[in-house]
């Protein structure tokens, strides 16, 4: 069976799942307004699916919410049915939902995750007098403990070793609110590369979570000593928020995308991308990989994007926009496995096998062909 094949069968199973749920949610809501639980001694529809049905309290809580809904709104059968509603959307929905703003609201939640679907909530049912303040606390790790489960809201996780964290929720600037400095215990280290959280307070305000060392503590300190002329009793926000300005102008930068081009070009090295070529690419791209999928679509990640040459400069491309693209470095990789085959790749990139391998086995599967390394192409594509 090869990829399209495989796919179609998980495309009908995916479909048997949504109809089945769907089923079991109608079946589920018609067992609740009987109160056929009573009946088997149970006090409630949420104590039956956990016991008699075996279900772990997060599936009981969301199909007990999911039936509880559909009993009021029926409508919600179809969207669940072809996919559009997930579960854990669902139990955002019921938050909002009411027989007046059926209509305008349900259309809003389909085909978004559940912390899109907050975002949605935060916006029509806003946290009243949402709280704006910072909060630093210290960190102490205890070893060998287990993991965390539900950190406090204004708790922070650790590093892995000591360090002084900051919470910070997004605001106007206002002062630093002295808190109490408490010690606490954290357990299980947790992945540098995790993203902070974010919670949705209103349609504008969120409040995030974020674990950071001394170190980066400090330097918050001295950028709002260094932005004290520009921005007075700027908050940690602002301060913050300055610095990814000039961060993301930075990049923009690298990518040609400036409000006031050079008129004239500059000189550059002919295996050189110009500027105004990667400028006119990033917009024709969208800023996002335009790797081709089978299905018709493109690939559309916007991490790790690179200026891929469609033809290599190894076999003489040029540098010109039609035939520059952006790429991904996954799909990069990809294409130029197809042009140049994995034995010539492998020898450019000895420390990335792990790497190779993986895109070995994408390329099969794809069929592609991407970006040959700097050694082979005398700089990159």
């Amino acid at each position: 069976m090869n990829a399209r094949d495989s796919s179609i069968r998980l495309s009908e199973l995916l479909r048997r799942e949504h109809h089945a749920m769907a089923a079991f949610l109608v079946a589920l809501a018609d067992f609740d307004a009987k109160r056929l639980w009573a009946e088997l001694g149970y006090p409630s529809l949420f104590t039956y699916l956990n016991r008699e049905l075996g279900l772990s309290k997060s599936a009981a809580f969301y199909r007990k919410t999911a039936a509880e809904l559909i009993q009021r709104f029926p409508e919600l059968v179809e969207p669940l049915e072809d996919g559009k509603l997930c579960l854990s959307t669902v139990g955002e929905l019921a938050q909002v939902l009411t027989p007046e703003n059926r209509y305008e609201v349900i259309p809003r939640f389909l085909h978004l995750s559940k912390q899109e679907a907050r975002s949605v909530v935060a916006e029509l049912k806003p946290v009243e007098r949402p709280p704006r303040r910072e909060v630093v606390t210290t960190v102490r790790v205890a070893a060998a403990a287990p993991p965390v489960r539900d950190p406090e809201p204004a708790a922070v996780l650790e590093l892995g070793a000591p360090a002084t964290a900051c919470v910070i929720a997004p605001g106007s600037p206002a002062e630093l609110v002295d808190a109490k400095v408490a010690t606490r215990t954290v357990n299980a280290p947790i992945s540098r590369t995790t993203p902070p959280t974010f919670e949705p307070l209103t349609a504008d305000l969120r409040r995030m979570h974020l674990t950071v060392t001394k170190r980066f503590e400090a330097k918050v300190a001295d950028a709002g000593d260094a932005l004290s002329h520009s921005h007075p009793g700027a908050s940690t926000e602002v301060i913050l928020e300055a610095a990814l300005d000039l961060l993301l102008d930075r990049a923009e930068k690298r990518k040609g995308l400036v409000e006031k081009p050079r008129r004239e070009k500059r000189p550059s090295r002919p295996d050189h991308i110009p500027a105004e070529v990667k400028r006119a690419v990033w917009v024709r791209d969208g800023g996002c990989c335009r790797w081709a999928l089978e299905n018709g679509g493109v690939c559309g990640s916007r991490h790790r994007l690179q200026y891929d040459h469609i033809q290599p400069k190894a076999l003489g491309g040029k540098s010109t926009i039609d035939n520059v693209r952006l790429l991904c470095a996954r799909h990069n990789l990809l294409a130029a496995r197809k042009i140049f085959g994995d034995a010539w790749m492998d020898r450019y990139a000895p420390a990335r096998k792990a790497t190779a391998a993986m895109g070995r086995r994408d390329a099969d599967s794809a069929g592609a062909r991407s970006e040959v390394p700097a050694a082979a192409l005398t700089g990159p594509t």
